[in-house]
């Protein structure tokens, strides 16, 4: 998986994708939020021996970095490579391809059951995360995850072989200013805004190195 160290240039305005998510949030979303989790990564990796290597070095290899405070960096390099995710993940007007459907009709009983999963998922999920649908050996899984963690930081060492398909922002800032305590209307809205096209691709992939 290539990860860049900069932001990421929004395909999108704003408030492209009002009422759902508003302008203002969007934008402090990306440049406060987003911007201070890469900047956190780069003035840390800036002190170490790993200054030169590639965010995607960094990830791949976690496990056996040699550093202190190793959480500081966890944090920070899963928010920044959650929030590229996210941002790549919202398009309006897409379509979930039939073989995915399929499959999701397959491995949850029906689609609607997998919404409310993934809706009661999020709701479930105390304090600031994210969920995901995941893909693990082919097999599709609904997950959650605390803080900034990204889905390959579900065990105690990193998992390669997970493919995060599907992402969801829980922290209070990607939604509060517009849905302030109605969460689940700010998840119920998702579905609104999905990009099927990449969520599709990503479906068919067969390793995290492939992910682009």
């Amino acid at each position: 998986m290539k990860i860049i160290n900069k932001l990421p240039i929004l395909p999108y305005s704003y408030d492209h994708f009002e009422p759902y998510i508003d302008k203002k949030t969007m934008e402090l979303h990306y440049t406060k939020h987003h911007a201070a989790y890469l900047n956190n990564v780069l003035l840390f990796l800036k002190t170490t021996i790993y200054q030169d290597k590639s965010l995607s070095y960094i990830l791949k290899n976690f496990d056996t970095l040699k550093l202190l405070k190793k959480d500081v960096l966890k944090n920070n390099l899963g928010g920044h490579i959650n929030h590229c995710f996210f941002w790549k993940g919202l398009k309006k007007n897409t379509q979930i391809s039939n073989i995915f459907y399929k499959e999701i009709n397959k491995q949850f009983g029906n689609f609607q059951n997998f919404v409310e999963i993934f809706e009661k998922t999020a709701m479930q999920h105390f304090g600031a995360g994210w969920v995901w649908l995941i893909k693990i050996k082919n097999n599709l899984k609904i997950i959650s995850t605390k803080n900034q963690d990204y889905p390959s930081f579900l065990t105690d060492r990193i998992n390669m072989d997970i493919i995060p398909i599907i992402g969801l922002d829980l922290w209070e800032h990607a939604y509060y200013l517009n849905y302030f305590n109605q969460k689940i209307e700010y998840v119920r809205s998702f579905w609104k805004i999905i990009n099927w096209d990449r969520a599709n691709k990503l479906f068919l992939k067969v390793s995290h190195d492939s992910l682009k």
